[in-house]
């Protein structure tokens, strides 16, 4: 087979609607739009939301809470998912490569659940305090970078 004799399936490729081409087309004259109205003209149609003059329900329903643009998103890791791990020291590389974390996006955090059984050194950006008990009760590290 060569590069020249690649052809698209039939039905794979469909043509364009071509509008606007005289009454031969079936899609002539009004250009499959229908007579005046909104939705005729060009630039017609209402914007994302709205209800027709009805008070649209993002402004209907009321404003809750405060969300800080200063708060911190981190990756949590609990300990018993850091216990299934072979390895002494544990870093933010290790647990991307190993597939634990997806992305460090503020940093990494170590939550207390679970268990940990070896002393192993962990280096994250923060620790709940149950965490680092029971990873200093276990002889260990927790080192915050």
């Amino acid at each position: 087979m060569k590069l020249s004799d690649l052809a698209p399936s039939p039905g794979s490729r469909k043509k364009k609607k071509r509008v606007g081409r005289g009454p031969g087309s079936g899609h002539g004259k009004t250009s499959c739009r229908g007579h005046k109205g909104q939705k005729a003209r060009t630039g017609g149609g209402t914007k994302p939301g709205f209800e027709g003059g009805q008070m649209p329900l993002q402004r209907r329903l009321p404003k809750r809470g405060f969300t800080s643009i200063f708060q911190k998103q981190y990756a949590i890791v609990n300990l018993d998912a850091l216990d299934r791990l072979s390895e002494t020291e544990i870093t933010p590389e290790f647990l991307i490569k190993e597939g634990i974390v997806k992305k460090v996006q503020d940093g990494i955090k170590i939550l207390g659940s679970g268990e940990i059984k070896r002393p192993v050194t962990v280096k994250a950006h923060a620790f709940s305090a149950s965490a680092r008990d029971k990873i200093l009760k276990a002889q260990g590290k927790a080192e915050v970078i």
